[in-house]
């Protein structure tokens, strides 16, 4: 999924549906130019996530970050997502080797 300002991506976001009822957020970009709550591009494309998941019987949504990216965990937190210990993941969580902050949202 992708956001634009006229005409120009500004950001993007990708669902990868790990089981039946639960995803996992991957590659969520948004340029640094249009950060902030003047575009609202992040919440835009997260909300959208948000509804397709809802629609498609994504009951968990899931993440992972590296613990640098403070403003990015924070951002999260604010929308409502949880940190979690690794070791609370799914079993079938994707898990990519660079990640060491893991989030959860529960969608129903």
């Amino acid at each position: 999924m992708g956001a634009s300002v006229e005409g120009e991506l500004c950001g993007t976001i990708a669902l990868l549906r790990f089981n039946e009822k639960a995803g996992a957020i991957r590659k969520m970009f948004v340029k640094k130019e249009f950060r902030g709550k003047h575009y609202g591009d992040a919440a835009l494309l997260l909300k959208e996530l948000i509804c397709y998941c809802k629609e498609n019987g994504i009951e968990d949504l899931y993440l992972g970050t590296v613990d640098v990216l403070q403003a990015a965990i924070r951002y999260y937190e604010k929308k409502g997502f949880v940190q979690l210990p690794k070791a609370e993941l799914p079993i079938d969580f994707p898990v990519m080797a660079s990640d060491n902050v893991f989030c959860h949202l529960v969608l129903y």
